[in-house]
């Protein structure tokens, strides 16, 4: 049920936490990030406590920081944002290195790199202990609507083969002499898009024709069944539980 490849996201290591039923791992990052977003943004000291929690998960699932920073780069534009933030809110102004900036937009900054890089690093964790495919099955097992997971499955399966299809037709450009260098040839650009889409879309059909043809009524097989423990959940529960507790201390300390 998905690809036959793992992403590069994912790092083939073992750990307890790679093991852990990946139904478990969802709902543990969702329960995190939840609480994180429900924390008060003057709760600085609680960000810092998200983060070591999350230090310890990579540790425990030997996952390196190096593999989580350079794959948080996805977060950069909303760091652009959040940066300009003190320049244009109003308000109370404050001077920092001489330069006037909002106070309300300096908490805001923070509110959204804080609770937005901890969700993001959460997120690259469990991408890096789970392969796609049995995300994709946690999220079955978790009784999303069976037609999104597919969807996501024919995603995940034929993105790279339409990756390959466009490398193809770029390199049939370029064998025939053709560079973009400018606006006069975004035509031709915008007719290799219409012939990646015809192709695409005649590449589906088949694909269906092949799976009706194989037994396909419109769901997917269950390829495993995958059971959690009571252990197991007690071991996923002990990331949101914790940041659960800071969550509530930082409420009452606020």
């Amino acid at each position: 049920m998905g690809a036959g490849h793992a992403h590069a996201l994912y790092r083939h290591v073992d750990s307890p936490v790679h093991t852990l039923p990946p139904h478990c791992k969802l709902v543990a990052v969702f329960a995190f990030v939840v609480v994180v977003v429900s924390t008060p943004r003057e709760a600085v000291w609680a960000f810092a406590a998200y983060a070591v929690l999350l230090g310890a998960v990579a540790y425990v699932a030997r996952v390196p920081a190096r593999h989580v920073l350079t794959r948080m780069l996805v977060e950069v534009p909303f760091v652009a944002f959040a940066v300009l933030m003190p320049f244009v809110a109003q308000g109370e102004q404050t001077k920092v290195l001489g330069v006037s900036l909002s106070v309300s937009g300096l908490w805001g900054a923070f509110n959204i790199l804080a609770k937005g890089t901890l969700g993001v690093a959460a997120s690259v964790l469990l991408a890096s202990t789970t392969e796609l495919r049995e995300l994709l099955h946690g999220l079955q097992k978790l009784r999303l609507p069976p037609l999104l997971v597919q969807i996501a499955t024919f995603m995940i399966r034929y993105g790279d083969v339409i990756a390959g299809e466009l490398k193809r037709m770029s390199i049939a450009r370029r064998s025939r002499g053709f560079e973009a260098r400018g606006v006069r040839h975004w035509g031709v650009l915008a007719k290799t898009a219409g012939a990646l889409f015809i192709r695409s879309y005649e590449r589906g059909e088949r694909v269906h024709l092949a799976m009706v043809s194989r037994g396909y009524t419109g769901v997917m097989p269950v390829l495993e069944e995958t059971v959690a423990t009571r252990a197991q959940w007690a071991r996923v529960g002990v990331l949101p539980g914790a940041a659960l507790l800071v969550c509530l201390t930082g409420w009452v300390m606020v």
